[in-house]
């Protein structure tokens, strides 16, 4: 899961919370170094599956994954089975990513395509001014095929 080349400096991770007028708490700054070694995004149990034996609260974990996405820090994604994944934002993002994500039917596995673009073409003039903000591809990923 992890990307170790990716991981987020202490010095960094204060920077992206500073800069989005939050506190510097213990809790916020593990959050982000764990989920900026995310190569997928993740749900609230996995990250509470890696903090909580560091002595994090799971609820603790839950508020500090909703405030860093209400910050534009983090991307909330619901791919419609009831658990919310996040996953990183780059700086200036708005709080949506810019690539598509992928959901396996058959293992329930969420990956990002970062290098599909996906193209949509309105076909009625009542389309034309929708603002897409998140694109979900589903199917069987090649390990369930």
């Amino acid at each position: 899961m992890s990307r170790s080349d990716v991981n987020l400096s202490l010095e960094d991770a204060r920077s992206m919370l500073r800069g989005a007028g939050l506190r510097c708490t213990s809790c916020r700054i593990a959050v982000l170094q764990h989920l900026s070694g995310a190569d997928y995004p993740i749900s609230h149990n996995d990250v509470a599956d890696q903090l909580v034996p560091l002595g994090f609260d799971k609820s603790t974990i839950y508020r500090c994954l909703v405030e860093l996405a209400e910050a534009n820090l983090l991307a909330r994604l619901d791919v419609g089975d009831h658990v919310w994944r996040f996953e990183m934002l780059g700086e200036g993002d708005d709080g949506t990513v810019d690539h598509p994500h992928f959901m396996c039917l058959d293992c329930g596995k969420v990956s990002c395509l970062p290098d599909v673009k996906v193209r949509i073409t309105p076909t009625s003039s009542g389309a034309a001014g929708a603002h897409i903000t998140e694109v979900l591809l589903k199917g069987h990923c090649a390990s369930c095929q």
